[in-house]
């Protein structure tokens, strides 16, 4: 097994090892709006100033949760709507790992998570109309997704092939479309 696999088989491990709260199975009697909203660069504002202590956003980040196209922060007791510019993740940093016939994507987001893109964690890419600039996404887990930034994405790019037409990314047996389709 190469030093790539080995480093790939510790990251999965330690993402399945990585505890979340169970935000899923909440149901608080309360809801409210808080002013905090997550900017599409990923910076975090409460008040219209920013969050700049990382230990805080990234805990806030554990309690997130989409319900009917909202975002919230949840707790037990209440849940607290929160406006989300474009993502409430940055994917900020993309790895190669494996060899090329099983090769695995690895993002890190802007909040210290490790995603490994794969069917269950895709990448989409989102066009306006065509000819538009790309907006592509990497989905986190549950319905939240990272807006993968420009410069992954360019990463991305240079690993692209062209399958059927299309220019892709293949992670984990899973590939992934990045260019626009001539069905759009």
């Amino acid at each position: 097994m190469t030093d790539s696999n080995s480093s790939l088989r510790y990251i999965a491990d330690a993402i399945s090892q990585k505890s979340l709260p169970p935000v899923h199975t909440w149901q608080p009697a309360t809801t409210r709006d808080v002013d905090i909203r997550i900017a599409r660069n990923g910076d975090w504002f409460y008040n219209g100033s920013k969050i700049d202590r990382p230990r805080m956003v990234s805990l806030f980040s554990t309690v997130l949760r989409v319900d009917d196209g909202e975002t919230y922060l949840v707790t037990p007791q209440e849940r607290l709507r929160i406006v989300v510019d474009d993502a409430p993740f940055t994917a900020v940093l993309v790895e190669q790992h494996g060899v090329p016939e099983a090769q695995a994507l690895v993002f890190t987001t802007n909040v210290g998570d490790s995603v490994i893109a794969d069917e269950r964690h895709p990448i989409t890419v989102e066009y306006a109309h065509s000819g538009a600039e790309p907006a592509p996404y990497l989905l986190v887990r549950d319905s939240l997704k990272a807006l993968i930034s420009r410069a992954v994405f360019y990463q991305l790019a240079d690993w692209a092939e062209e399958r059927n037409g299309v220019l892709g990314v293949e992670s984990k047996g899973h590939f992934m479309v990045l260019s626009e389709s001539d069905a759009q």
